[in-house]
């Protein structure tokens, strides 16, 4: 474990969280049972129904349940559906004026994105909102405020790295399968690609689940991604290094070839078809719900290159909704200590919230799942080095663009040498769309 600490820690900043920190405490989390909110019903009970739109698995199910019960007079309607596409519908809901789910997940992808069109959320600002400012990590609070100052997004978790791993793969590999051990087989990518041509050539299997699944990843580590902060391409940084390994990935014969998200990497965890994927705090929940009968074969190790965020998310609230105080409420509801507690031991999202990675209910967590990994330690001590990288308001259409041609690539429908210059047309095209 010392091994995998001290991994963490390289090129890396530490003081943001310290300081968060410092300005607030929460106590007494651990023995908490989910917080009610007061006030069972409102003063007329009408019936409301809150439609909520997310992707994979954000713990909610126990959530809906303990609010329904506080709130006979609520339902709420859970809508998990694919990644891009619930961005994308929510964007054309936007533009139609109607349509849009009550409340809507909003990655970190695609936040400066709709923080651009801020007017057409609810400011929780007007809500009594700037309560929760001082709660957060200071870069998460700022990712979804608008340049004007309206604040969209409630921040539900972030996403530093890890590696996830199957030690009873690496065994049969011949590798090794301590945590700490499988950490020092890879302090970078190249080291990574390196240690993933053994493992296919002693299995006949692959060793990554995707070319893409490298590229985000690494992309993530880089000080610039796609975007500088004047909203300028910047194809040739951050993105040039990602696609670079993505494509040795590939190259080497080690990726599976299987798109995230969709039902044959689904089945890809079923059928043993990889050994390693890059793990933010919130694929655990994936994993686990997806092939629950390897429980105790999963591991997590550190993440090549040191750092990095991939993923985290915001809950907002459009304003076309009919119930948009009660969506509201529920937000508020789910963002407190006690939700984001229940979440971080059912899925494995990290809380935003930097007092809570002090609390012993998720600094001394272990994932029976994952081989009793001490998730709080590992995960917390990412987020207290996260340095995040801005992202632009196309960098969500811009990594989808990215990704097909990456997929293209795998499917071998695009020659490797013609790649870049595909993806740099590709990217192009999508920052002016």
């Amino acid at each position: 474990m010392e091994a995998y600490m001290e991994r963490l820690g390289k090129r890396s900043v530490r003081a943001i969280v310290v300081a968060a920190a410092a300005t607030l405490a929460i106590t007494g989390c651990s023995g908490q049972s989910l917080e009610g909110s007061g006030d069972k019903t409102d003063a007329t009970g009408e019936q409301i129904t809150l439609k909520v739109a997310f992707w994979g698995d954000m713990g909610l199910d126990k959530l809906k349940a303990a609010y329904e019960k506080d709130h006979p007079n609520v339902k709420i309607v859970l809508n998990s559906g694919e990644y891009n596409a619930q961005h994308e519908d929510l964007q054309k809901k936007l533009v139609a004026g109607n349509g849009a789910a009550d409340i809507s997940a909003v990655d970190e992808g695609f936040i400066v994105q709709f923080r651009s069109q801020a007017d057409k959320f609810v400011n929780y600002l007007d809500k009594g909102g700037a309560e929760f400012e001082p709660k957060y990590l200071p870069w998460k609070w700022a990712q979804s405020l608008s340049p004007d100052g309206k604040q969209i997004g409630l921040g539900t978790d972030v996403g530093g790295l890890a590696m996830c791993y199957r030690s009873d793969l690496f065994k049969k590999a011949g590798l090794p399968t301590e945590r700490d051990a499988v950490s020092k087989l890879w302090s970078s990518w190249d080291e990574f690609i390196e240690v993933g041509k053994t493992y296919t050539a002693k299995t006949g299997k692959k060793f990554v689940d995707s070319g893409t699944n490298m590229f985000n990843p690494v992309l993530a580590q880089q000080p610039v991604g796609f975007y500088n902060e004047q909203d300028q391409l910047q194809m040739e940084g951050g993105p040039k290094v990602a696609f670079d390994a993505a494509m040795k990935a590939i190259n080497a014969d080690i990726s599976a070839d299987l798109a995230s998200f969709q039902p044959n990497w689904d089945q890809g965890f079923k059928k043993d078809q990889f050994a390693v994927l890059a793990c933010p705090a919130w694929m655990l929940g994936h994993i686990q719900d997806t092939a629950p009968d390897q429980k105790g074969k999963w591991d997590i190790a550190a993440i090549p290159g040191g750092g990095g965020n991939w993923g985290g998310s915001w809950w907002t609230v459009p304003a076309q909704g009919k119930n948009t105080d009660a969506a509201v409420e529920f937000v508020k509801w789910m963002v407190q200590p006690a939700q984001q507690i229940e979440v971080f031991k059912t899925v494995g999202n990290l809380p935003s919230q930097p007092a809570l990675y002090k609390d012993p209910a998720v600094l001394d967590y272990k994932k029976e799942f994952m081989s009793n990994a001490p998730t709080g330690q590992i995960f917390a001590a990412t987020a207290e080095n996260l340095k995040p990288q801005y992202l632009g308001k196309k960098n969500g259409p811009t990594r989808v663009a990215v990704e097909n041609v990456i997929r293209r690539v795998q499917e071998g429908s695009l020659k490797p040498e013609a790649a870049w210059a595909e993806a740099i047309k590709e990217a192009e095209k999508a920052s002016k769309a």
